[in-house]
């Protein structure tokens, strides 16, 4: 049963599966409650259900450097943006399986990168006007001294360029508005406000 099914606030009258191939979407029709004490008319929403994500901003405070990656993107083409990102670490939860077990396996699937601690930044809806998405965030030690190459798995599609970056030039690009990924934006920003204290626990 839904969240919503058993929230007070929500009426949902009718909820059926109107996609269901790589990601699934769900048709709604529902009410709720509104801020004066009345109610909604009837409102019919389709929600997409791409699953939970986890993802990891990758730091060496030795060398204090960012390990980021690129790769192409559908949804950025589809927008008329550039395709090729650059981003973070990131990956699908899959069913049974920790936030924390993700980043660090998608860190070595991604970026040839071993995880030696991990930093919870925050749990965010990515967006919620329309998907039920929620994303995990962190940032990860990990030892850039060797980070670069091409990494990814070839069977899920994946062709990664991995881009070791020195802090303050990561945040550059981010100034300037190369970043465009809303992820690595987030974490980056986060790097910028907890630097010094993340440093400070990682000695």
């Amino acid at each position: 049963m839904d969240k919503a099914d058993r929230d007070p606030r929500i009426e949902i009258i009718e909820k059926t599966e109107a996609f269901k191939g790589y990601f699934q979407i769900d048709r709604y029709r529902l009410r709720h409650s509104k801020f004066d004490g009345g109610w909604t008319a009837e409102m019919r929403r389709e929600v997409f259900e791409r699953g939970h994500a986890a993802a990891v901003l990758l730091y060496d405070p030795a060398l204090d450097q960012v390990v980021m990656i690129e790769q192409f993107r559908v949804g950025a083409y589809a927008a008329g943006e550039e395709p090729w990102l650059i981003e973070i670490v990131a990956g699908i939860i899959d069913p049974g399986e920790t936030a924390e077990a993700v980043v660090r396996r998608e860190a070595m699937e991604e970026a040839g990168c071993e995880i030696s601690a991990l930093e919870p930044i925050g749990r965010y809806l990515v967006s919620p006007g329309g998907s039920s998405e929620t994303l995990t965030l962190f940032c990860g030690r990990v030892d850039a001294s060797a980070a670069g190459g091409l990494h990814g798995l070839e069977h899920e599609g994946e062709d990664i360029r991995v881009l070791p970056l020195p802090r303050p030039q990561a945040l550059k690009l981010l100034s300037e508005g190369a970043i465009a990924n809303f992820t690595a934006v987030v974490a980056l920003q986060w790097l910028a406000l907890n630097c010094t204290e993340i440093v400070r626990i990682w000695k």
